[in-house]
């Protein structure tokens, strides 16, 4: 996983994004406020429980990073001073889930915020990382964009929802029983009624003006970049403080739960929450599931050493420990052996962690101020200076 997270940083980096660090541990009204009463996080999946404090505030372990982002952003009075800004954050995050491949009850996430952003550049450009990302990993994925409008055209598209659910009552689960008058776009995010929802409105049909041609403007700079995509009429995220531009990324081989990236604009939040009227748009990353999908497509780095290093005997492992620094200061992965054990069990595990060289030191390789180089791979065997011993290896990797 640490892979990917490097991975994502450096691409963040590029895009001048500030790294800002959140508490796992925050007030649940925070995310109630943010997440949404009826979103699946809030009413089922939160860890909260009460403080032993004099008010005994309710908290929760953090289920998402959204709003701990946001929070930060109005108490540091950023959204007053200089509302343009560009965080990454990562780290675990909980829900209360029912655990199985894809989705555990802690798992990672690396996320994006941009605040003071509201034009359509902004959210292509976003969009267009993530696909920087996937390609560096050489992952293959599938984009689904859709918008779901904004505050003026999504009312005609809430009735329109709520008068296709009420049509439909009786083929609806509970839960969208609960959801039809509270939040009627959740009906197109649940899980159950997923062929009955393929006959629900289209938001494409129900955009004002402004909405259609920002997110035409979205899909023409995408293309322009090269990145492949599928308008999905359907695609809502499942928390409420969404607008505009949604999207979702996929991934093969992690069965249900192929979602690797999801996002989108939240143009109102930071004002529900208490600060100035701010755009936004963010995506968080499941660094559990895409490591589980470059595992599926063969695509794991692999955690093998590229050198053991073995000495024989207590004067040689003095000059054992100089060349294990000198390799390793060259950015080479290596592990330096015990020298208590014979040269053949030595060999063995240099060959059981998968190491592809063995660097043998014995005494009389300490007097002449050589090694052995024995290519685990090609079962083959030559002799170098020790100096040499860093960027022959490095040559062979290479090579």
């Amino acid at each position: 996983m640490s892979f990917v997270e490097d991975r994502a940083r450096e691409i963040a980096q590029r895009h001048n994004f500030s790294e800002i660090r959140i508490p796992l541990l925050e007030r649940i009204d925070l995310f109630v406020r943010s997440t949404g009463e009826t979103s699946d996080i809030v009413e089922k999946q939160m860890y909260a429980f009460v403080d032993r404090d004099e008010a005994e505030t309710t908290v929760a372990l953090r289920p998402e990073g959204t709003p701990s982002v946001v929070r930060a952003y109005i108490e540091a009075g950023l959204d007053r001073s200089a509302p343009e800004q560009r965080f990454f954050y990562s780290g675990p995050v909980f829900r209360r889930e029912r655990p199985q491949k894809g989705r555990y009850r802690q798992f990672y996430q690396f996320g994006v915020e941009v605040f003071g952003r509201a034009d359509a550049a902004c959210d292509a450009d976003l969009l267009i990382m993530i696909d920087d990302l996937c390609r560096d990993l050489r992952l293959p994925v599938r984009f689904e964009i859709n918008s779901i409008g904004c505050k003026d055209c999504r009312p005609a598209f809430r009735a329109a929802l709520i008068a296709w659910g009420r049509s439909h009552w009786d083929e609806l689960c509970d839960d969208c029983h609960n959801r039809i008058e509270r939040n009627p776009l959740r009906l197109l995010d649940c899980k159950i009624d997923v062929k009955l929802a393929e006959s629900a409105p289209s938001s494409l049909d129900y955009l004002c003006e402004a909405c259609r041609a920002h997110f035409g403007v979205v899909q023409e700079l995408i293309s322009a970049a090269g990145v492949k995509f599928l308008v999905n009429p359907h695609l809502v995220r499942g928390l409420d403080y969404y607008s505009r531009t949604a999207f979702e990324v996929t991934a093969d081989g992690l069965g249900a739960q192929s979602t690797v990236v999801g996002g989108g604009r939240y143009d109102g939040l930071v004002e529900a929450m208490g600060g100035s009227s701010v755009p936004g748009i963010g995506f968080g990353i499941g660094v559990d599931r895409m490591a589980l999908a470059l595992q599926a497509a063969g695509l794991a780095p692999s955690d093998a050493p590229d050198a053991a290093v073995i000495a024989m005997g207590p004067a040689a492992m003095r000059q054992a420990i100089v060349v294990a620094r000198d390799l390793r200061a060259s950015k080479l992965k290596v592990e330096l052996l015990s020298p208590e054990r014979k040269l053949k069990a030595l060999l063995g595990r240099a060959s059981k962690i998968g190491a592809r060289f063995a660097v043998i030191i014995g005494d009389d390789e300490l007097a002449r101020s050589v090694v052995q180089l024995r290519d685990l791979k090609h079962s083959s065997q030559n002799e170098v200076a020790v100096a040499d011993a860093p960027r022959a290896i490095a040559a062979a990797l290479a090579g």
